[in-house]
């Protein structure tokens, strides 16, 4: 594959990537190239819904990252898996369904980035969609991305949501459409119980055209650069290293970490670090790494004696799961379907605030350190994200070699704010998981700490507090006269022709809610736009020549 020749060469399949791979290649005049440095999804954990609980604590499809030491965790290292595989995160995920609030596109566009308001993406969500269960002005039906309703949720979920209501959280089924504060049982990527990732939904059904070229297993080492111009990528394989020439564009899509990091490598970025590490500086962008923005997350679990109604560590759990795996393997049902995360919340911190700031995620089991301690016995969890942090961090190289770490600083509770904020989350949450509707269900707390003792709740925040793998921000996209931007409202790196970022990384302000679905929005928004890009480029060359 070695100096092969592309129009298009896209780096990372990850939620945009594949999108991106999946859209331009319908053109069969246009030659694509997707390079992935995970392996294929076939491994069952991807396609089982319950499998991402495999996945998340170990090494399995996962980049499994660690931060730097982090002041606001009193010293602790978080943890920050990516999916490495195709389809990305998007394959490892919990596969919940959320754009996030119609205020943070409309943000957005106000930054200066034109085109981005929500009036102007929901096209683009619905483009994407292809929804079960809703069907008007909010929601698309027939598009690749399978959302669904949960198909074996625990009942435990009813339990959480009538306590939600009764502590001032309005039931609200759809989250996605006009209105976003309430409780719910999530919509999630789910198609006839199989993970619908990115790579189901727009990859595997095209994955046969003959100008679309797929290499798993290849590391991108750097983009190669030309009088200003992207003309290609070296990348490893095998061992070997390998190049491949783009005629058109080099899109970059490998996430909040992966894209900067390559940008860095191939000389764009920050002038100073790029000299430190003995860098040629093609171009000086102070950007490139810096604005990282990740939703900081905090949980609280509960022991049960319902057993059927959670997951857990015991004999009958065990049997239980045994024989789902037979169920679903033989009719793709059961308990094996389930994303664990079944049920949440939007709410405000205050009246004040005028849209939700804060979210839970009510889990059927119990969630420790991201499932890398285990416990036994049953219980049930839940989560509370603080949805706009203000603490902004940075992704700085470590080294050269582009299969080292990387030094991730998400520099969590920078802000004092963020702090306030979630202990009015965690006060909420410990209230709805403590009221009467849970009575006869609620066993002993694993980490004991009162909502009514603030500096033991704020220690305990501390202590075990960390991502909700929502990172994003690193490539920021803005205008010229924004210092800190990387790319503008047309996703083209500033300074660098036919280079693009399209991805997480450019979320100028993380959004209210999960990434995913932003993502794959961004992808498809993405799309259009290097179409576009490609008919003015032939219209202006037929145009000269008549001249």
């Amino acid at each position: 594959m070695s100096n092969a020749v592309f129009d298009y060469i896209i780096v990372g399949a990850g939620s945009s990537g594949c999108v991106l791979a999946a859209r331009l290649s319908e053109n069969p005049d246009i030659s694509v190239c997707l390079l992935e440095a995970g392996g294929p999804d076939t491994s069952p954990l991807v396609h089982a819904p319950l499998g991402a609980a495999a996945m998340l604590p170990t090494k399995i499809n996962n980049w499994a990252f660690e931060t730097v030491p982090q002041k606001g965790l009193n010293g602790r290292k978080g943890y920050q898996p990516r999916g490495k595989t195709l389809g990305g995160s998007s394959s490892t995920n919990a596969m919940l369904y959320v754009r996030g609030h119609q205020w943070d596109f409309d943000y957005w566009q106000s930054l200066g980035n034109k085109g981005w308001s929500y009036n102007e993406v929901l096209p683009y969500f619905k483009k994407a969609e292809h929804n079960e269960v809703f069907n008007d002005e909010f929601h698309g039906q027939g598009g690749p991305l399978n959302v669904s309703n949960e198909t074996h949720a625990s009942k435990l979920n009813n339990v959480f949501i009538d306590s939600c209501i009764k502590n001032g959280i309005p039931l609200n089924p759809d989250y996605n459409g006009a209105t976003q504060e309430g409780s719910f049982m999530y919509q999630r990527t789910v198609v006839n119980g199989e993970r619908c990732s990115a790579a189901k939904a727009y990859l595997t059904p095209n994955i046969s055209r003959p100008n679309l070229t797929v290499i798993t297993g290849a590391l991108t080492e750097k983009v190669l650069i030309e009088n200003d111009r992207a003309v290609g990528v070296r990348y490893k394989k095998d061992g070997a290293t390998l190049t491949l020439a783009a005629q058109r564009e080099v899109v970059l899509s490998s996430g909040a970490f992966g894209s900067p990091q390559l940008l860095m490598l191939s000389g764009v970025g920050p002038a100073d670090h790029l000299r430190e590490k003995g860098i040629d500086v093609v171009k000086n962008l102070p950007g490139v790494g810096k604005n990282l923005q990740d939703h900081i997350d905090y949980v609280q679990a509960f022991t049960t004696d319902s057993q059927s109604d959670t997951f857990g560590i015991s004999i009958r759990g065990g049997i239980e799961i045994l024989k789902s795996i037979f169920q679903w393997k033989k009719h793709r049902t059961g308990k094996v379907t389930s994303t664990i995360a079944e049920s949440g919340a939007f709410f405000k911190s205050s009246p004040e605030v005028s849209i939700p700031d804060l979210q839970l995620v009510w889990v059927a089991g119990i969630v420790d350190d991201h499932a890398r301690k285990i416990n036994f016995g049953h219980g049930y969890s839940c989560h509370i994200t603080l949805l706009r942090p203000n603490s902004k961090g940075s992704v700085m190289l470590d080294t050269t070699n582009p299969e080292d770490s990387l030094l991730i600083d998400p520099n969590y509770f920078d802000s004092l704010n963020d702090m306030e904020i979630l202990l009015q989350g965690a006060k909420k949450m410990q209230r709805i998981l403590t009221d009467t509707p849970f009575d006869k269900s609620r066993k002993k707390m694993l980490y004991p700490v009162s909502k009514n003792d603030d500096a033991a709740l704020e220690l305990d925040i501390r202590n075990r507090a960390d991502t909700q793998y929502h990172p994003v921000g690193t490539c920021k996209m803005g205008p010229l006269n924004d210092e800190m931007a990387v790319v503008d409202e047309e996703l083209r790196v500033h300074g660098i022709n036919s280079l693009r970022v399209v991805d997480g990384s450019i979320m100028p302000s993380l959004v209210g809610g999960n990434t995913n679905a932003p993502c794959i929005m961004i992808g498809e928004k993405a799309a259009d736009m290097i179409k576009s890009a490609a008919l003015q480029q032939v219209s202006t060359a037929e145009q000269e020549a008549c001249v």
